[in-house]
């Protein structure tokens, strides 16, 4: 099973050109830059219209107005993820949002705690502290996160968040990839291309 992963589009994923083949296509939050209801719309009809079999997707921290929304009547293959799971040819994939709000009322570090066991590919938009998640002197990773990836193991951990640590490393049975593809609002990364 081949996986293209790409995170923090920031409202430019129309200017993202030649996307390779893979299985499934995994955007891992920040499609949005303001956050509206358009911004989201108009990225679903741009995702929902790529070649790619099973598209999977999670919000993050610039795409608030998916605060305790649903998304309903999505095309058949496209996935939103939001505190959810689903199986593809034998494959758990699980996704994770980020929200400001559950940060704040300490939400997030009880759903960070409920993630499956049997998670294949989690998908969440903030890293785990420590890794891929150094800029400017600061790491913006989530300790809890970091714990509890520790303990299932995933075979991948996609996300993004962090502009600047765009990439991947392999640690502690699993591989951690970093798919931001935008530094300075400008896309300057390519998405990648995984096997599992």
């Amino acid at each position: 099973m081949t996986l293209l992963h790409l995170s923090d589009t920031h409202g430019l994923h129309r200017q993202i050109e030649n996307l390779p083949m893979a299985d499934i296509i995994v955007h891992s939050g920040d499609f949005c830059d303001k956050g509206t209801v358009e911004e989201v719309e108009d990225f679903v009809e741009w995702f929902a219209a790529l070649p790619h079999k099973h598209k999977i997707f999670v919000a993050g921290n610039h795409d608030d107005c998916l605060y305790g929304a649903t998304i309903e009547g999505l095309p058949e293959g496209v996935h939103y993820l939001c505190h959810s799971g689903i199986e593809i040819d034998g494959v758990n994939f699980y996704g994770l949002p980020m929200f400001v709000a559950d940060e704040l009322s300490g939400e997030y570090e009880k759903v960070i705690s409920r993630i499956p066991s049997d998670t294949d590919v989690l998908i969440t938009h903030q890293p785990p502290y420590g890794i891929l998640d150094f800029a400017e002197g600061v790491y913006y990773g989530n300790i809890s996160l970091l714990g509890r990836v520790l303990c299932i193991k995933p075979r991948l951990h996609l996300f993004g968040h962090v502009h600047k640590a765009n990439g991947k490393v392999e640690a502690h049975d699993t591989l951690y990839v970093n798919g931001s593809i935008v530094s300075g609002m400008k896309i300057i990364y390519k998405p990648q291309v995984l096997v599992i």
